[in-house]
């Protein structure tokens, strides 16, 4: 059982250990499994001597609200001083002119960023193996992947290499790893927090959040990095409540829908047992289980994958060679340059993605597919907010399967993408979402819950999540 941060802080507080010994720890625990993979840089001296500075800060009384904290950040995100390659080879050697927005947040709060953390090339994968540096091993059985894209994120917390991580989710990068690898992941309401700093891969679904080890260390994280921000203008001015007072196990009252369409096939039986066994506790607990429709549930995977291709098409046009990234040393001329650049810079995947978004924005297939997909997305937003009216949260498996083995789908890109058919839903509607350890299958891997909320309800989204952490895992 890993230890939160609430005693965590009482030990350094009480003097029974130091931000230098614990981030020397974890350290330590990345070199233990450097076959992991986990992280694509190790900030070893900085790190130290951050951990220091903040030891002076608990001794003067001026330490921040998350001293103490190691955090890992996944490599999708700026870090000023520090590359951010996202994966990809195409800017292997491209260096952050200033930090993350969600990333300055935590260190304005005193926590010790430890590395940058592997991913599948531009946020681009479910399970790791589309990373230019290799893929991310799970840490429960190194057969098995770790889920993707933020797959150094969860190994990291996981593997015990980090406190807290941060992630992305576009359909499911948070709480994909979080269930394959069996800790907690958020993914925030669209807006909640800023993407300032965050290399976009579909700028109308991504959303940064926390990997953690328990939902209440969640909170601590989303409460720090959410809120307005001037740098980017998609960020609401919402208040952003108390979220660790919401966490009271206290799930009476409490209206739960269960989406029918969402549990017909396709479902592992230990997965689905899981998600019973979860039912059962919150009605045991007083909650109102009742079953919800949302009616255009078969169209998600199409939706979700034709939109975020044509974004991602869209946003991958400025690495060209020209201004900054890899640059083709074969090029003759012009373009040559920006042809080589970007076949010999983008890896399998990333090139997939860019050519489907690239036609279904071409001009004779934009309104049968793009323009299309933004109407049935349209669609699919009202499903849930019809949904909401009816129940306070919804209740479903995180992923359709526990961690399955490297190469298993790699050569069908279709299965792979239907990997995320619980978790791309949360994304197109915009909506908050959390996936939480619900014990293992019969072969010891972990098996995820994914509770979904309201938009800018992350507090019932944590609260139902904190208790099934307790009692379903």
């Amino acid at each position: 059982m890993n230890p939160t941060y609430e005693s965590i802080r009482r030990s350094i507080e009480s003097g029974e250990t130091s931000c230098e010994t614990i981030t020397a720890e974890m350290l330590g625990a990345i070199d233990d499994r450097p076959g992991l993979n986990a992280f694509l840089a190790v900030f070893r001296e900085n790190a130290i001597a951050r951990a220091r500075e903040v030891d002076r800060k608990f001794r003067d009384g001026t330490a921040g609200r998350l001293a103490g904290m190691v955090v890992a950040v996944k490599d999708v995100l700026c870090l000023r001083g520090e590359r951010v390659t996202c994966g990809s080879k195409i800017l292997e050697s491209f260096e952050s002119l200033y930090d993350a927005t969600a990333v300055s947040r935590l260190l304005n709060e005193d926590v010790i960023v430890i590395g940058k953390t592997n991913m599948d090339e531009f946020a681009m994968g479910s399970s790791s193996e589309h990373s230019a540096f290799g893929p991310v091993l799970n840490p429960v059985d190194s057969t098995r992947v770790p889920g993707g894209s933020s797959s150094g994120s969860g190994a990291a917390v996981a593997a015990g290499m980090a406190h807290t991580a941060l992630g992305t989710d576009t359909g499911g990068s948070i709480r994909q790893p979080a269930a394959f690898c069996g800790v907690v992941g958020m993914k925030p309401t669209y807006g909640r927090v800023s993407r300032y700093g965050l290399v976009a891969l579909s700028s109308s679904f991504d959303q940064i959040g926390p990997f953690a080890h328990s939902t209440a260390d969640a909170a601590r994280v989303l409460q720090v990095i959410a809120g307005k921000d001037d740098a980017d203008s998609t960020t609401s001015q919402d208040p952003v409540p108390d979220y660790l007072a919401s966490l009271t196990k206290d799930v009476r009252g409490l209206r739960i829908g269960i989406p029918e369409e969402f549990l017909k096939e396709g479902i592992c039986d230990d997965v689905l047992a899981a998600f019973h066994r979860a039912v059962d506790r919150l009605k045991e607990a007083g909650a109102k289980i009742s079953n919800v429709r949302l009616p255009h549930a078969r169209y998600h995977i199409a939706t979700y994958y034709i939109l975020m291709t044509a974004e991602a098409s869209s946003n991958l046009a400025r690495f060209d060679g020209a201004r900054y990234g890899y640059r083709s040393p074969r090029a003759k001329d012009l373009q040559e340059m920006y042809l080589l650049s970007r076949s010999e810079g983008f890896g399998q995947e990333v090139k997939r993605r860019i050519m489907l978004g690239t036609y279904v924005l071409s001009a004779g297939y934009y309104d049968a597919y793009y323009l299309k997909g933004q109407r049935v997305r349209r669609l699919i937003q009202s499903d849930f907010l019809e949904a909401f009216r009816a129940v306070d949260a919804l209740l479903m498996p995180t992923t359709p399967t526990t961690a399955f083995r490297f190469g298993e789908k790699a050569s069908d890109p279709l299965q792979m993408y239907l990997s995320d058919v619980f978790t791309v839903s949360a994304n197109l509607a915009g909506t908050p979402a959390i996936s939480v350890p619900a014990g293992n299958d019969s072969e010891g891997l972990p098996i995820g819950i994914q509770v979904m909320g309201k938009h800018f309800d992350e507090a019932t989204v944590l609260k139902v999540g904190d208790f099934l952490e307790e009692e379903v895992t």
